[in-house]
């Protein structure tokens, strides 16, 4: 099936079908929707220009971008934030994180109330405080992708030097484009997974939710 540059008219129930489709076609697929997204590029070009340290876009400001466009929904229907993250391990304080904070809404004042950008190296310092359970100190940003409450969350992109587009998704992405919330039981997001499946049930009734296995536990 060739793909046209109308995200529209893509065929999710093709490329989310790891079986017809090839993952390079849907990675194609992300990069036109990606690139015909103007607040996407912008953030992109904005991690790029501010040379944030493993920086990237991640989650839903990404796969939600897909569901819309392949749902003829405007681009930003749904989306509640946009999740910025790098990895900065020489500096693990609040106020180092807080500067990067304002300096990334700053370069972009009209998405500034919709960003949310986390130093990766420091989530282990408040994450069991917040959520009541341990996570595990990271390497690099990438690793935090794989303790994500659901595998179709698992999604990063970011402009390299050249301006080409870097893709990462270690679950691949026939579940984004196949509109199915498939659960991550590496790590107990249980309730993280139950609670976001219903809101974006709500915002995108097409979606497929997978249930969590109780016998994962």
């Amino acid at each position: 099936m060739p793909l046209t540059a109308n995200a529209t008219r893509f065929d999710r129930d093709y490329l989310g079908d790891c079986y017809r489709s090839s993952e390079d076609e849907r990675r194609a697929a992300l990069e036109d929707i990606v690139r015909a997204t103007p607040d996407i590029m912008a953030i992109l070009t904005s991690i790029k220009r501010l040379r944030l340290p493993d920086g990237w876009l991640v989650s839903g400001g990404v796969y939600q971008t897909v569901w819309n466009a392949l749902t003829g929904r405007p681009a930003d229907h749904g989306i509640k934030d946009y999740d910025i993250i790098y990895f900065d391990g020489t500096d693990l304080s609040y106020e180092g994180e807080d500067a990067v904070i304002n300096a990334v809404e700053t370069d972009l004042p009209l998405l500034a109330e919709r960003l949310e950008t986390k130093n990766q190296a420091r989530v282990h310092l408040w994450y069991e405080k917040r959520f009541g359970r341990p996570y595990p100190p990271l390497s690099c940003s990438m690793e935090s992708l794989t303790f994500y409450a659901a595998k179709t969350h698992a999604v990063a992109v970011r402009l390299k030097n050249d301006g080409q587009l870097d893709i990462h998704a270690p679950f691949g992405l026939s579940n984004i484009f196949g509109m199915r919330l498939a659960p991550n039981h590496s790590f107990d997001n249980r309730q993280t997974y139950l609670e976001k499946g219903a809101r974006m049930k709500a915002q995108w009734p097409e979606l497929e939710l997978v249930p969590w296995r109780a016998e994962a536990d």
